[in-house]
């Protein structure tokens, strides 16, 4: 009886953690993100100290708050990588219920407005529920694609993952009144539906007819609205970035100050702490625009190697997916892989003014304590794919091909 219940014991933990011993641990990937951590904690100290003096009289204010959220952070990773990623299939459902909800919650009283945006929930701690819902979307659409099997390749199944995936991203703009969000979720959905359904061309032609609209419509704003006249604040947006340099107080300022940064670092730029723009010239340096300091101060050169250490963590991810033991575990990095790409090139298009101005931070590198954590537990659930990864027994078989050859001969 006693050895009865043991074993039942055993086999409720083999349920929830991983006991591959042979398995596969992408090492690599857990290295490049304690890198980018490490690099963002710098360039965070190297940016924020003047304005962290200034407000609070501690210049590690926004440094010891991002290290030690960033510490548990680690830690917290590499616990959910010891787990089996397959236990998120029974929390698909409360995923995104929560999500909904704690984003619901912000029109609320407990709602909190920081910087003229009402985007961050106070329930004992302060936290963005945006960030909730970039995981329940990755989590509840590539259940759901598995769940459907074949059903994936009807118009109706497309819709209604399009359609669920929809209304979270348009819950995240309409109730956080978070854009950056909504595009983000929606382009994760996109992708991800893309990839599973057979109507993939379909998707990239939409793709391309919703960019050239998109295109027009910008050009018909250009020549037909003047800054000063719309009423409309995304408008308003739109028509700075077309010219910043004329809407300096109507927006531009920060862009503008950004590129001014940018250009002065050169190819190698000013030197480590040498940054001038951070004195106050690019207002909240720390979150946003922490690239344009990154490139006055380490030059071109150093904003390039951080968008290797960047592409590097994305083809780590890429190798996890394409190697997964099963369709959940490889949609599931797809989607992570999807929300880091995505943002990663919204935050730079901004900086550089690509696109017009949206509050998208820089993956593990901008400050931000909610963005950090998940941006933790979603590379803890990547990691915890690849400890499923089985290694082939690849020295077996060389020495079976060599002994095979030796009796031949």
């Amino acid at each position: 009886c006693m050895s009865d219940k043991k074993n039942k014991r055993r086999q409720k933990k083999r349920r929830f953690l991983v006991l591959n011993k042979d398995g596969y641990y992408d090492y690599s990937l857990l290295a490049v993100v304690v890198l980018l951590t490490c690099f963002g904690l710098v360039m965070l100290y190297s940016t924020s100290a003047y304005v962290a003096e200034a407000r609070f009289e501690d210049d590690m204010y926004y440094f010891g708050k991002q290290a030690a959220i960033s510490a548990g952070g680690i830690v917290c990773m590499v616990i959910i990588s010891m787990f089996d990623y397959h236990i998120l299939k029974n929390f698909t459902t409360f995923l995104y219920a929560a999500a909904m909800v704690l984003m619901l919650l912000v029109l609320s009283p407990l709602g909190v407005t920081v910087n003229g945006a009402k985007r961050w929930l106070k329930l004992g701690v302060q936290f963005q529920p945006s960030e909730i819902a970039k995981i329940a979307a990755i989590v509840c659409i590539s259940y759901l694609i598995v769940q459907m099997g074949k059903q994936i390749q009807t118009l109706r199944a497309t819709v209604v993952l399009l359609g669920i995936g929809g209304v979270l991203g348009a819950t995240a703009y309409l109730a956080t009144d978070n854009l950056s969000t909504g595009i983000i979720i929606c382009g994760i959905t996109w992708i991800l539906v893309a990839m599973a359904s057979p109507y993939t061309r379909y998707f990239v032609a939409i793709t391309a007819v919703m960019f050239v609209l998109l295109v027009i419509l910008v050009q018909i704003l250009k020549f037909s609205i003047d800054t000063a006249e719309s009423g409309s604040f995304r408008v308003q947006r739109v028509l700075v970035w077309l010219h910043p340099e004329q809407n300096s107080d109507a927006g531009g300022y920060q862009v503008m100050q950004a590129l001014y940064a940018i250009g002065s670092g050169g190819f190698f730029g000013k030197g480590l702490g040498n940054s001038v723009q951070k004195l106050g010239s690019v207002p909240e340096a720390q979150n946003d625009m922490i690239f344009s300091i990154v490139c006055e101060e380490l030059g071109i050169f150093g904003g390039a190697l951080v968008l290797l250490l960047f592409a590097y963590l994305l083809y780590r991810l890429f190798f996890i997916s394409q190697n997964a033991p099963d369709l959940f575990g490889s949609l599931l990095v797809a989607g992570i892989m999807i929300h880091i790409a995505l943002q990663v090139i919204l935050n730079i298009c901004v900086v550089t003014n690509i696109i017009p101005t949206t509050g998208v931070t820089l993956p593990f590198v901008s400050y931000g304590g909610t963005s950090i954590l998940f941006l933790m537990a979603e590379m803890g659930i990547a990691l915890g794919v690849s400890h499923q990864i089985k290694l082939q027994e690849v020295e077996e078989e060389s020495r079976k091909q060599i002994a095979v050859s030796g009796q031949r001969h």
